[in-house]
């Protein structure tokens, strides 16, 4: 069972002088980062090294889509950079999310652990609007469970989707999977672009396994007190 510090996943969305302050304020009471696109692109495996000194277990937020040959690499790549979890997109299919595993698997031999693969399946950020401009008809709730029956069936080891789906994966998948819930925000708090958002009180308590929280802590006057009341609201 984690408690209430692991369950809470700090999101750097920002540059690497912020990301590093921030990791000294939360060092020694957050247990997880999150590292995105924008800290990757620009500083690569070194931030997740930087992160893991300050005792920080990273997940990897990536969300690779590709052919099934160049996620084979990426994975493994991003494996023997030291990411404990990472993202992938669901609709890459089936043969690309097996081709991810073997990526990871392969990483395992050499660092005695091995990186758990997370598949996203629809973006906090769209609606059932949204999908159907790109040509996706299906509810969007039924194209969350389609894509996460799809995505856990083929090896991954859990699933990013927001708190609107996460109870029915939850009845789906069964209390292995591990669901990771974006779009948090503590009552009262500004959504931002997110649309499909809850609480963290109300996330858990549908079936998260754990939260992805950036802006409210990373944006905080006091990044520490912020990180402290979700982890009090966690628990």
């Amino acid at each position: 069972m984690l408690d209430g510090a692991d369950k809470v996943i700090v999101a750097l969305d920002c540059d690497r002088e912020k990301a590093l302050h921030i990791g000294k304020l939360l060092a020694g009471q957050a247990q997880w980062v999150k590292v995105g696109m924008t800290l990757y692109y620009a500083y690569g495996p070194s931030i997740v090294s930087e992160m893991h000194d300050m005792g920080f277990k990273v997940f990897l937020d990536l969300k690779l889509h590709d052919i099934p040959h160049q996620i084979r690499g990426a994975a493994k790549a991003a494996s023997e950079a030291g990411a404990d979890m990472l993202t992938l997109h669901a609709l890459g299919g089936s043969a690309m999310i097996e081709a991810a595993r073997e990526g990871v698997e392969a990483a395992a031999a050499s660092r005695q652990t091995r990186t758990q693969l997370l598949s996203v399946t629809v973006l906090t950020s769209m609606d059932s609007e949204s999908l159907q401009r790109v040509g996706i008809s299906t509810p969007l709730t039924e194209e969350v469970r389609l894509l996460a029956q799809l995505a856990r069936d083929a090896g991954s080891d859990g699933i990013v989707c927001s708190p609107h789906e996460v109870g029915a994966l939850r009845k789906d998948l069964g209390s292995d999977s591990i669901l990771v819930t974006p779009g948090i925000r503590p009552a009262g708090a500004n959504p931002g672009d997110q649309i499909r958002i809850a609480t963290p009180a109300q996330a858990l308590e549908a079936g998260a396994s754990q939260l992805v929280v950036g802006r409210p802590i990373v944006q905080a006057e006091d990044p520490l007190t912020a990180f402290q009341a979700v982890v009090s609201e966690v628990n």
